[in-house]
């Protein structure tokens, strides 16, 4: 066994552990009295609702996670990564179809072995606490929908990155990474045109006071908005979202059913405030720009690695290759995926403060603060995370830490 073997348990490991006790420490908390501004959110059934919806997901979550922590640790040392190298080897020896065999039987197999966790997540549990609106026939057609989508999209961006390491040798990052940058603008722009459809249905919001009155907004603030769509999210679920996708000519805002559901139209416009803020203070463009610096530097590391044996040996295959080694980089890389992860976060968070300011700002604190609390309601949210998990894990400020910032 090599040094970067026992390198890759230990990260493996490691992970493991550390998940695991933000996940204790956060528990923890559940009982934990809830703030003052808090206070209206839940009432005491409610709350004790909401602290047995995150006790079942804690105990569920800590099943699935040693789950599969244990499978991809057997997977390794008992030798999957070779057993399937070799199954695929049996088949073709051209490194295209190869990788892609390769890749397509551990993630296909891996979902599939996990699927009764995912089936449990949303037809007990999900159900149990009256979340769930997914039928039998969606859940299995959104599956085998996401596993065509990886095969069409991801076998591509696969076959082309192969390819251009045979052409171009270690050097191939420069092109994987023109090439990741290209496709990734393009689903900024077109994902809500091209993805969405493909697993619900996209409408234009009726005329009526509530496009009046986001109209009026987005006239007042300067931001042109013609493309206003409600997604019938509750074909799956009674949580609510919004989101903003696109810039230039193809940027819209998206409103789910069960956000208009939820919300009072005043809230709902405070909502919006906020996604146009996060337009105004160009944070999609800078998220844009660090995703695709984040993704050059990795490209680059991994072509310093990609040639190595020792690599793709570390995973246990005896014949080194490109998706081999591709697997033994990602572990390896992924402390550093992590470390990048938190700075992000860290970006997240203070963009949604700005995001928030905004809204106060251009519209109103007061609608936004209940249109918050109203969501978190809804989700059953954690009102007592802790400190170390929030650092580690939310994109977003607590739910106290906005309002406080909100009332400021």
């Amino acid at each position: 066994m090599s040094i970067l073997f026992y390198t890759i348990v230990t990260i493996l490991v490691l992970q493991f552990i550390i998940e695991t006790v933000l996940d204790y420490l956060n528990a923890k908390r559940y009982n934990d009295p809830v703030p003052d501004e808090l206070s209206d959110v839940f009432d005491e059934t409610e709350y004790k609702k909401s602290q047995a919806y995150k006790k079942t997901n804690y105990r569920f979550g800590l099943l699935t996670s040693s789950f599969s922590f244990l499978l991809t640790l057997g997977f390794l040392i008992f030798g999957g990564f070779e057993w399937v190298d070799q199954m695929v080897r049996t088949v073709t020896e051209q490194p295209i179809p190869m990788a892609l065999m390769f890749f397509g039987i551990i993630m296909i197999g891996s979902d599939i072995i996990t699927l009764p966790f995912s089936y449990y997540s949303t037809f007990v549990i999900e159900e149990k606490f009256g979340f769930n609106k997914t039928t039998k026939g969606t859940f299995f057609m959104d599956k085998i929908k996401g596993w065509l989508m990886i095969a069409i999209v991801g076998g591509l961006i696969m076959s082309l990155i192969i390819w251009f390491f045979q052409l171009a040798g270690s050097y191939f990052w420069v092109y994987a990474w023109a090439l990741v940058a290209v496709f990734t603008i393009f689903m900024n722009l077109f994902y809500s045109k091209l993805i969405v459809p493909m697993f619900n249905k996209q409408t234009p919001l009726e005329n009526g006071s509530l496009k009046t009155k986001i109209e009026a907004f987005a006239k007042n603030v300067g931001f042109e908005l013609n493309n206003i769509f409600v997604i019938d999210g509750s074909k799956r679920s009674t949580k609510a979202n919004a989101y903003f996708s696109g810039f230039g000519k193809e940027k819209r805002v998206t409103l789910y059913d069960t956000l208009i559901n939820d919300l009072d139209e005043e809230e709902i416009v405070a909502v919006l405030a906020h996604e146009v803020g996060h337009y105004k203070k160009k944070h999609i463009i800078f998220n844009l720009i660090a995703s695709l610096a984040l993704t050059g530097v990795t490209l680059f590391v991994l072509s310093l690695f990609i040639n190595n044996p020792a690599v793709s040996i570390a995973i246990g295959v005896s014949q080194p290759s490109f998706h081999a080694a591709l697997i033994g980089f990602a572990i390896l890389y992924s402390p550093i995926s992590e470390i990048t992860g938190l700075i992000m976060n860290h970006f997240s968070r203070k963009f949604e403060y700005q995001a928030d300011d905004y809204a106060k700002d251009t519209y109103a604190a007061l609608p936004l603060i209940t249109s918050l609390k109203k969501l978190s309601k809804n989700s059953l949210s954690n009102l007592t995370p802790h400190p170390a998990f929030v650092f580690m894990h939310y994109s977003h400020p607590t739910l106290l830490d906005r309002i406080q910032n909100l009332k400021r």
